[in-house]
């Protein structure tokens, strides 16, 4: 198994990480490109529940969005490796604010579920994929620097600071506003934010479609073949079991007690404690295996997760969302760090959107469930999702474990190359 023995003189802070030459020209706008994928669910699950009365009907429709943005997703970022980035971006952010003010009228209009489905799986479908290109980005950037474990760490607290603000920001509008005012100023972010970012083209990814490397043509296959990488995909179906499950609960039980506008806020104190470990995590010289940290810090999400249906009250609520928050910032930088050493960086795109989409995926199948047995059951049932889905998903990461060893020597990804990943040369 893999060791990653580290020192501060060998894994630098955030601080070198920051002065990367170029990392700004793709940071900025890719935080204001990302910032409404964490507005889109609760969103939805708003305007919905707001129109039907229902959480089911409400969770159905937010599973749908997530189920195609989990299906097309890997699609997309294979693409992106192939054409580039913009390629990909650009029509899908038109597309995707295009799918959600259909989405909006159609629910204002008090549409049949159906039709909110079909409007659904094109504004799924369409979500750009900024955080794996972002990832990708930083591959490129640093060229297998040893800043890449702390790139990884970086990148997982942006993504839960903007969990932090997009909840927060998307209940305020949807409840002070108009119930359709989180969706549709989403997909106005989204449009913005997603141009914004493909008219970087400096730090954008090689373009490895159609071209020869050396003496040999690049043929390249799913990412999805690494066996490490489908095992990854099962640890993350299960973090998303406990973001869908939480919102849905929490938006739940914050009604139930006359108080809805905590929603928001009982959510933000999730977000941040996940957001505050990542910050932890990636200024820590970690000397265990990434294998083995994985395991054990997942083991401590589904600990802090099964005591979540058993909280009656704001306080412990919050403390323990708090805590299901801290673990899993660990889990999700040591997956994202994983896919380093097990996929070779043309395919580096598609792998973290395998990883993005299964979080959606699993974060689908929680709305839905928990929508359903908060509506059958109430009293917090919805919050037994998250920890069914923690569970299962250890299980399967402990018996698995050894697929998440690196190997060089694999050829799985890119034929005809040889063993070694291309790296761009300035």
């Amino acid at each position: 198994m893999a060791s990653t023995v580290t020192s501060k003189s060998s894994r630098p802070g955030y601080g070198q990480l920051l002065r990367t030459r170029g990392a700004w020209t793709f940071l900025l706008p890719g935080f204001a490109a990302r910032q409404p994928f964490a507005m889109l669910t609760i969103s939805i699950v708003l305007l919905v529940q707001h129109t039907t009365g229902s959480y089911g009907a409400a969770g159905a429709a937010a599973a749908v969005t997530g189920v195609s943005m989990a299906l097309f997703a890997p699609y997309g970022g294979r693409l992106a490796d192939r054409y580039g980035q913009r390629a990909v971006l650009v029509p899908g952010v038109l597309v995707h604010a295009v799918s959600c003010l259909a989405l909006t009228a159609l629910a204002l209009g008090r549409a049949p579920l159906w039709a909110l489905f079909a409007a659904a799986v094109p504004t799924g479908a369409s979500v750009p994929q900024i955080g794996p290109m972002v990832r990708a980005r930083w591959g490129v950037t640093l060229k297998g620097s040893p800043l890449m474990t702390t790139a990884a760490a970086f990148e997982s607290v942006t993504d839960e600071l903007t969990f932090v603000v997009g909840p927060l920001l998307a209940t305020a509008l949807c409840t002070a506003v108009d119930p359709a005012a989180g969706l549709v100023t989403e997909a106005a972010l989204t449009l913005l934010g997603g141009l914004l970012f493909a008219a970087q083209r400096s730090t954008q990814p090689p373009v490895t479609g159609g071209k020869d490397e050396g003496h040999a043509r690049v043929e390249h296959a799913s990412a999805l073949r690494v066996p490490g990488v489908r095992v990854l995909i099962v640890a993350f179906l299960g973090i998303g079991s406990v973001f869908g499950g939480m919102q849905v609960s929490l938006a739940a039980f914050t009604e139930s007690i006359g108080a809805p506008g905590l929603n928001g806020v009982l959510y933000g104190v999730f977000a941040a404690g996940n957001m505050l470990s990542g910050i932890v995590c990636g200024a820590v010289a970690w000397k265990a295996a990434p294998q083995r940290r994985l395991v054990v810090g997942y083991a401590a999400l589904a600990l802090t997760a099964s005591g979540l249906w058993a909280a009656h009250s704001v306080p412990v609520l919050a403390g323990l969302g708090l805590l299901v928050g801290m673990c899993i910032a660990p889990a999700l930088i040591t997956g994202y760090t994983l896919v380093e050493s097990l996929v070779p960086a043309g395919a580096r795109t598609e792998a973290f959107t395998w990883l993005t989409g299964a979080v959606a995926l699993g974060q689908a199948a929680a709305v839905t469930v928990s929508g359903q047995l908060e509506d059958r059951f109430r009293d917090g049932a919805g919050f037994l999702v998250p920890m069914g889905g923690t569970v299962l998903a250890l299980a399967t990461l402990v018996a698995l474990r050894s697929r998440l060893a690196a190997r060089p020597h694999s050829r799985t990804v890119a034929r005809g190359v040889g063993h070694r990943a291309p790296l761009p040369v300035d």
